[in-house]
């Protein structure tokens, strides 16, 4: 920590005699900045709620919703019948506190909040840690808002689009014993926790590439090692799958752990990619 802060300090020249105490200082003037991008669209979307509730945060547990179409054309497309044809299934959601519903349109409004503005922190998050870094670093590290961002709402699109559906299709429509005396109707904040853990999972998981790249610059990663632990990391790929997704069905499971998968072996691609550059960047500075 001390080493990172000596080395922020060629921020500006008069900034040399900088404290430690002017860094804390700066890194809450950008946690500030932060909380209030989330608060600002936080209260936006607590405005509209009604409307984000019916169209948005709803829509893995609609019949209508635009997944499970595109999935039923899909299969016919593929001449695989009704395959990826999920039944529709009837949700009918309950809270048993007297501030539930405000609770939870609360939740609703903050986590879509640091959703929207998660391009926004990271920017704040790396305008503090650049001054750090040497040019060099900065070079390697161009367009990095950008990757981490698009990795981020890939993976966040995966769990809200695809994921979700599967997940909720299956857990409303399973049943326990055959007299049909269990009825699934889970609570408001039951199905919100699901649905974020299955978004901010997902959204955090497609961040291999990027952390692969990083790593590999830092000289912390090589392809050799992914390489020689793959096997070890399919392992760990299918428990991330199985805590990400609340189902126990190995076909949500498989997808998170498709994707997971292909995500580990383009992270092995970019990292012998980056290593061969820094290799032969070693070499011309030697040479």
């Amino acid at each position: 920590m001390t080493g990172f802060l000596n080395r922020r300090k060629r921020v500006k020249e008069d900034d040399s005699e900088m404290t430690f105490i002017d860094h804390l200082e700066e890194l809450r003037s950008h946690i500030i900045r932060s909380i209030l991008a989330i608060l600002i669209i936080a209260i936006v979307i607590f405005i509209y709620r009604d409307w984000f509730f019916d169209n948005i945060i709803t829509g893995p547990i609609n019949p209508n919703f635009i997944s499970y179409k595109a999935l039923c054309k899909l299969s016919h497309w593929l001449r695989i019948g009704d395959t990826l044809c999920m039944p529709p299934v009837e949700v009918v959601m309950q809270t048993t506190t007297f501030g539930g519903q405000f609770i939870s349109s609360i939740t609703i409004a903050f986590v879509g909040g640091f959703l929207v503005a998660f391009p926004y922190i990271f920017w704040e998050f790396w305008r503090f840690v650049k001054p750090a870094l040497h040019e060099r670093e900065i070079k390697n590290t161009r367009f990095a808002i950008f990757w981490v961002s698009f990795f981020f709402f890939l993976g966040a699109a995966f769990g809200f689009f695809l994921l979700g559906p599967f997940t909720f299709n299956f857990l409303a429509g399973f049943q326990l014993g055959t007299e049909h005396m269990l009825v699934t109707r889970p609570t408001l904040d039951d199905y919100i926790d699901n649905l974020v853990n299955l978004i901010l999972g997902c959204g955090i998981a497609f961040e291999l590439p990027v952390l692969a790249y990083v790593l590999t610059r830092m000289g912390i990663l090589t392809p050799t090692f992914l390489k020689r632990t793959r096997k070890y990391a399919i392992v760990i790929i299918l428990i991330a799958a199985a805590v990400i997704t609340p189902s126990p069905d190995w076909m949500s499971q498989m997808l998170v752990f498709i994707p997971l998968w292909f995500l580990y072996e383009i992270s092995i691609i970019i990292s012998t990619r980056v290593f061969k550059e820094e290799q032969q960047k070693e070499l011309e500075e030697w040479s």
